[in-house]
């Protein structure tokens, strides 16, 4: 599990990139010490051995919501 803020992500440029395969992703929101937080949680391919066990769950607060979406704004051109 790895909650994602503002001050410890930073933008790198990689030679090499790929687009990875699809799998299925929930999100839950929820509140913790006073705070909300959104929460994305993966879960591996069809293939796996325990298909229905979540891979990854990466969680954001509300400032680290606001920098994702201007980033993801930047990105795609969305106004």
């Amino acid at each position: 599990m790895a909650l994602i803020t503002k001050d410890n992500i930073k933008k790198i440029d990689k030679e090499r990139n790929s687009v990875h395969g699809k799998v299925r992703a929930t999100y839950t929101v929820f509140t913790s010490g006073g705070e909300k937080y959104f929460q994305i949680d993966t879960y591996g391919s069809t293939t796996r051995e325990m298909k229905n066990k979540i891979s990854q769950s990466i969680q954001f607060d509300k400032v680290m919501a606001q920098e994702l979406i201007k980033f993801m704004k930047d990105t795609f051109d969305i106004i």
